[in-house]
């Protein structure tokens, strides 16, 4: 391998060109959620799989039950391998009014209020410009070495923006194509704009739809009221029960197999000083509701949490109606650490629910699939290596963290694959993912690619 420094200077040199082969990924608008789009997720995997095709990746589009996925190898016999995800699918561009220009798809350079560049596109941070600071690395490698540090298979999906419907079947049907020593994923982001971060930790999801039955029909609450259950009130009872004065769940055992977090990883977190200012004054809030006892940034990346995100009952339209319902339901959502099971969850909410129904009413209890919580484990020789590739880039020591959300896929390739998957992304919380103006930083595409060539080398050593 050539000294690093050849090839850190071949991405700066032709960071022009490779802004170009980014602009030209990013003018396809290859909304995954609509069927109108589908001729253009095909067009942007054509594109992805002909770039990576043209790097000398064994590069192919493969048929899903919707989009296609498209898979590039590159093996190194007796160096270690690596599998890279992203997506090349975007969200919808609504409300097109809200877009600085009302071309979302026309990528071009902005200047930000303090000065910062960026590129402002639909796609820009999520995840093309993400995907595309990989694969710039792997052409830098490609032009200055001929060949990658290790081994790599690059698996870019055309489906993540609408839940990745088939991609773990997929992903069950051709595991011995995807055999790799680890996982890495850029579809997350930095602590702030100068500071990047690993991903450790994901946290699980269990998500319930409750719906309570009284009467056989909607009642005159003149006539009925103050003698007939009202589902409201019985599901209203139920949410309320869920937590206790002190922010806790009160479900029986939903604290099982919920570790605490390491003491260095925890006086880390003190140092990063998150205040309920910084973080809820965002949002018009400045009280944290969860445990009590807990740091503001435990309470969103390592600890379980439950929150309603939905009631529906009763007569909701205009003016009056004085009616007691006789439905109502609620949309509950559980975030899972450690080794909390989502079956044995399932079994207890269920109970603590019926525990709360009048015998006279009912409850019917949907389920959606759910997901376990993810770490990788501390010290971890991969985990060590990105630490300090990223430090040499950034000239400071990444924050390692969890992330409060879920990415569903990354358990798959846990259990289908047996591989942890390191995160590392160089978005940041004010790229606007999913909203109208959507950017990434011009230091994010051009530093995040310097950073995975430093990654790469670290891995092969």
């Amino acid at each position: 391998m050539a000294a690093l420094d050849r090839i850190l200077d071949d991405i700066d040199r032709d960071l022009d060109t490779s802004l170009e082969r980014l602009f030209a990924f990013l003018r396809i608008p290859s909304i995954s959620t609509d069927p109108a789009y589908a001729a253009e997720c095909r067009k942007a995997a054509e594109w992805i799989k002909g770039d990576l095709a043209a790097l000398g990746f064994d590069a192919s589009l493969r048929e899903t039950g919707g989009h296609p996925v498209v898979l590039a190898h590159s093996p190194k016999p007796g160096a270690p391998h690596v599998l890279f995800y992203g997506h090349y699918d975007v969200q919808p561009v609504d409300p097109l009014h809200e877009w600085e220009t009302k071309q979302p798809f026309e990528p071009r350079i902005v200047t930000l209020e303090d000065g910062r560049k960026a590129i402002s596109a639909r796609g820009a941070c999520d995840d093309k410009g993400q995907v595309m600071t990989f694969v710039e690395a792997c052409r830098a490698f490609k032009a200055i070495d001929g060949e990658l540090p290790v081994g790599v298979t690059l698996l870019i999906e055309g489906a993540e923006e609408d839940g990745s419907k088939f991609l773990p079947e997929w992903v069950a049907a051709n595991r011995d194509e995807l055999k790799a020593d680890l996982v890495l994923v850029c579809d997350t982001g930095m602590w702030d704009r100068d500071t990047p971060a690993i991903t450790s930790s994901l946290r699980g999801l269990a998500y319930f739809e409750v719906t309570v039955t009284c009467a056989d029909r909607d009642l005159h609450s003149g006539l009925f009221g103050g003698a007939a259950a009202n589902p409201i009130r019985v599901l209203s009872r139920i949410i309320a029960d869920l937590h206790d004065d002190h922010g806790r769940v009160t479900v029986p055992g939903f604290y099982d197999g919920v570790h605490e977090t390491p003491e260095d990883v925890l006086a880390q977190w003190r140092g990063l000083n998150l205040t309920p200012e910084s973080f809820l004054g965002t949002v018009g809030l400045n009280l944290p509701a969860g445990e009590r006892d807990r740091m503001l940034i435990e309470q969103i990346q390592s600890r379980p949490t439950c929150d309603a995100n939905g009631i529906i009952g009763g007569y909701t339209g205009e003016g009056t109606k004085t009616v007691i319902a006789s439905k109502a339901s609620a949309k509950i959502s559980f975030r899972l650490v450690g080794d909390q099971d989502p079956e044995a969850l399932d079994r207890n909410f269920r109970a603590f629910v019926q525990e709360r129904i009048p015998a006279d009413c009912s409850v019917d209890i949907v389920t959606h699939k759910g997901s376990r919580a993810l770490a990788l484990p501390h010290g971890m020789p991969a985990l060590e290596a990105a630490k300090g590739a990223l430090a040499e880039e950034w000239g400071r020591a990444p924050v390692t963290i969890g992330s409060g959300g879920s990415i569903p896929i990354v358990g798959d390739f846990k259990r289908t694959l047996g591989l942890d998957t390191l995160l590392v992304g160089f978005g940041l919380d004010d790229d606007r993912v999913h909203s109208p103006n959507e950017k990434y930083d011009l230091q994010s595409f051009h530093k995040g690619t310097r950073s995975w060539a430093r990654i790469l080398a670290a891995l092969a050593k």
